[in-house]
């Protein structure tokens, strides 16, 4: 399926809203949800690594996320055009259907990168000025919805080290006070790797 197609097909499911919105509500969200579900799951738990799992997270992150696709601030090459057609309502009321879903990782650390992401993830590395993730995104890995903080325990490690290199490199560049991109910038690729690997084993 082309990103172009996928984008039209999403256009028949939602159809059109107008500029006013209400807080969403899981039951429309569900409906809404068809064409994300190729690549992020019936229930937001995504079979492709590559691809984030959105169960259970936070609907604030989830908003932010899909305003700044369809502002063009994150690329994606699959992403970008299907945020370009969805009115507020339709990405408040797909929150609520995510957001109201269990994540049920499968996946544990690896380990050989547990020692090394566990301590990081704990007490980053004084050294480098690299703070503890535990200090935004929790001790359980469950985020600050308030701050949307994503959730990112128990998210795939191919996507949270993609992610974490896309910040290091610049191509990632949502984060506020540049805070992801000054963290990942001092951290090496194994470290990356590490603590990516340790996330996913987070419950």
């Amino acid at each position: 399926m082309t990103a172009k197609f996928a984008a039209l097909t999403l256009v028949a499911v939602l159809g059109w809203t107008g500029s006013a919105h209400s807080a969403g509500t899981v039951e429309a969200g569900q409906a809404k949800s068809a064409t994300c579900m190729a690549c992020h799951g019936m229930d937001g738990n995504s079979a492709n690594p590559e691809w984030p799992a959105l169960a259970g997270q936070h609907s604030s992150y989830i908003i932010k996320q899909l305003k700044h696709f369809k502002a063009g601030e994150r690329q994606n090459a699959l992403m970008s055009p299907m945020a370009m057609i969805l009115a507020d309502q339709d990405m408040e009321d797909l929150a609520a259907y995510f957001s109201s879903q269990t994540l049920k990782p499968t996946d544990e650390t690896e380990p050989s990168k547990l020692k090394l992401g566990q301590s990081i993830y704990r007490a980053g590395i004084a050294s480098k000025g690299v703070p503890s993730c535990a200090g935004c995104h929790g001790p359980s890995g469950h985020g600050i919805a308030g701050a949307a903080f994503p959730m990112i325990g128990g998210q795939h490690a191919v996507y949270a080290a993609i992610q974490l290199r896309n910040y290091k490199s610049g191509a990632r560049a949502t984060d506020p006070n540049s805070m992801m991109r000054t963290i990942t910038s001092r951290l090496t690729d194994e470290e990356i790797d590490a603590v990516a690997s340790y996330l996913q084993g987070m419950r």
